[in-house]
């Protein structure tokens, strides 16, 4: 049976709404993925900029194009969340999510799918509300708990091995071609998109 590794990032909205059918994906196959964090570098590809609580652009480095492409990136996941009833509403800077995906490799370390899902679920849900800081440690290890998470020792491990964790599981999905996210590995073959579970599920009923 082929592994299967799914590459999330919190602050990615087509991760969000990819979820209920992860989820889905693996209850009608009756198996756990490997959920594993990916960081996305939005500025390298999309620029930066920073909006104040009126949505007001006070701080910006992007192209004319980029704009174009966050702007149908943002009236496109919209759709489709109100067809899902879900609420995404849009960032006021770029975030690092890197603290919020720390604390899904931890998760990992307690061998506990339905923990993995209340978690993603919590913390996917309050962020695109703006209710929710992924970058406070202190925050994060609150829905941590809230998820029913131990979070004894999770301070020290996002201080120090978590971080390395977090970065060594990122530079090897490089590696291994993933460049975006929700993003599945199927044994060594890629897979980027919800628009490929359906194959993804072909995939792992041959094996």
């Amino acid at each position: 049976m082929k592994p299967v590794s799914c590459y999330i990032d919190y602050k990615s909205p087509y991760a969000y709404l990819a979820l209920d059918e992860l989820y889905q994906l693996e209850d009608r196959l009756g198996r756990s993925f490997t959920w594993l964090p990916y960081t996305l570098d939005i500025p390298d590809y999309l620029g930066s900029a920073t909006l104040d609580a009126d949505g007001t652009v006070i701080q910006q480095d992007r192209s004319p194009h980029q704009w174009r492409k966050v702007r149908y990136a943002y009236m496109d996941v919209r759709r489709y969340a109100n067809r899902k009833g879900l609420t995404i509403r849009g960032t006021t800077k770029i975030w690092n999510s890197s603290t919020a995906n720390i604390a899904l490799l931890w998760i990992n370390r307690f061998n506990d799918p339905l923990a993995i899902r209340r978690f993603n679920t919590l913390v996917f849900e309050r962020f695109w509300r703006r209710d929710l800081d992924i970058e406070n440690p202190d925050v994060v290890a609150a829905a941590l708990d809230e998820a029913k998470v131990p979070t004894d020792g999770f301070g020290d491990y996002l201080a120090g091995p978590g971080q390395a964790e977090h970065d060594d599981i990122c530079a090897e999905a490089e590696e291994r071609g993933v460049f975006g996210v929700p993003a599945l590995l199927v044994g060594d073959e890629l897979f980027w998109g919800r628009e490929h579970l359906a194959l993804v599920a072909e995939r792992l009923q041959e094996n």
